[in-house]
């Protein structure tokens, strides 16, 4: 468990309002789309928040970190989200553009992990690239210099910086439109 989360939630438990607060700002907005989504009312799904942290705080003493901290908000909320339907309150039928807007709209784990290697490959093939382009790649997307700034830093013109990024991105969409079959050959984007 992240060790950030571990001191948040000892001092919860101790009885610390701004770590408690803190813990609620985190993770208040998930554990109320996953209630409303399940509750079918925005009103009830306040109102199974409220309860859901309730129980919380009334458990955090407890917690052991034999799962992560979100998974035992969102089992809570759902085990009160069980003892509220079990007193016969029955899920409200609602049009489908209302389920759509009570989608979570962070991305999904696999889409995170997707982007994280897209983003791995994109650096490490940037990196394979001649010096002169990847450095002027480096300070102008990843360090957000400006074209002039860039040109400064290398002591080049404002002209050769957009000549080696034009450069670059071709090189770039040339190896991700034809990839190579193996590491090695990405050495191929060096000219000679």
């Amino acid at each position: 468990m992240n060790g950030d989360f571990r001191q948040l939630i000892e001092a919860a438990g101790r009885g610390d309002l701004s770590a408690a607060t803190e813990l609620v700002d985190r993770f208040y907005a998930p554990i109320y789309a996953f209630l409303r989504r399940l509750a079918g009312s925005e009103a009830d799904a306040a109102d199974l928040t409220q309860k859901t942290f309730t129980r919380v705080w009334s458990a955090l003493p407890r917690f052991a970190g034999r799962s992560s901290l979100s998974s035992w908000l969102h089992s809570i909320a759902w085990h009160v989200c069980q003892d509220w339907r079990r007193a016969n309150h029955r899920l409200e039928s609602r049009p489908d553009a209302w389920w759509e807007d009570c989608a979570d709209r962070r991305p999904t784990p696999d889409e995170e992990v997707a982007e994280s290697d897209l983003a791995a490959t994109v650096y490490a093939t940037v990196d394979r690239l001649e010096v002169e382009l990847r450095d002027t790649v480096h300070l102008h997307y990843y360090q957000g210099l400006t074209l002039a700034e860039t040109a400064d830093a290398l002591g080049v013109a404002a002209s050769t910086v957009k000549h080696r990024l034009r450069t670059a991105i071709q090189q770039l969409q040339t190896h991700f439109a034809h990839p190579p079959r193996s590491d090695r050959n990405l050495n191929s984007l060096r000219q000679p």
